[in-house]
């Protein structure tokens, strides 16, 4: 098993089959893992949510899965996204087609598990894909965990959420309707840019909760300015420190929705 402890099985939707690794008990939560795959540090947070009392979902879209973490290996996976039909990384008005197949996991994953819904966080180029997942009405409980797409290139882009129009009225009407979303990023990460989030802010108001972590100059915890994945690479898993205490509401986020 490329993952200890998980069991996998292939998913198929649309004639597109993926392979998923599947663990714990309680309701199911999809983690859409960040480039450059299923690394350690993503295996690390799945395994806080299953200890949380919940199922585990990680759906293997790109890279190696159990492969660390190098430079080389990141910038082939993000090469080989921005090159693949199924990533759409420069768009700020439409989602991304895999996001049709993670909808159709999340329907798999609430008949399974049971419960109000499932849980869905997206990470760095995966993060907007928990917004579009929202637009099905098995997800209860959406994070997105430095959302990176799309690309900041341009104003538009920086305030861009990979969402369609009318994905992004079925998503406000659920965020009213008290289906929320739960956003993080450091302040100074550039793939985040602050515009994304006071978007999030307009659009959905009440409904969306964000986290955002000084990793500014003279911080008081000493975060790199180039600080990415909250609850991945860069968690500090020590008390007090506001990476732990994201992770922390993370896991209450899914409790609160999902039980």
């Amino acid at each position: 098993m490329a993952l200890e402890g998980y069991q996998s099985f292939r998913f198929t939707h649309d004639a597109d089959t993926k392979t998923v690794y599947r663990r714990g008990a309680g309701p199911g939560v999809v983690i859409i893992h960040e480039v450059p795959g299923i690394t350690p540090p993503v295996e690390r947070f799945a395994n806080f949510v299953v200890d949380a009392g919940f199922t585990a979902f990680l759906p293997h879209l790109f890279g190696t899965p159990g492969k660390p973490v190098s430079v080389g290996y990141a910038l082939e996976q993000v090469v080989r996204c921005c090159i693949s039909r199924e990533f759409h990384v420069l768009a700020a008005g439409a989602s991304s087609p895999i996001t049709n197949w993670l909808r159709a996991l999340c329907r798999r994953a609430h008949a399974e598990c049971g419960g109000r819904g499932v849980g869905a966080i997206g990470m760095c180029m995966t993060g907007n894909f928990a917004l579009a997942l929202m637009v099905d009405e098995s997800v209860m409980a959406p994070v997105l965990s430095q959302p990176s797409l799309p690309f900041p290139i341009s104003k538009r882009h920086r305030e861009g959420l990979h969402l369609s129009a009318e994905d992004l009225e079925t998503v406000k009407k659920r965020a009213r309707s008290g289906c929320g979303v739960l956003g993080m990023r450091f302040s100074a990460d550039p793939m985040v840019p602050r515009e994304r989030f006071d978007r999030l802010r307009r659009e959905l108001g009440a409904g969306f909760e964000a986290i955002e972590i000084d990793s500014g100059r003279g911080n008081p915890h000493g975060i790199a300015r180039i600080a990415h994945s909250v609850v991945t690479n860069d968690l500090v898993d020590e008390a007090g420190h506001p990476t732990r205490a994201a992770l922390d509401r993370v896991l209450g986020f899914f409790a609160e929705r999902l039980r």
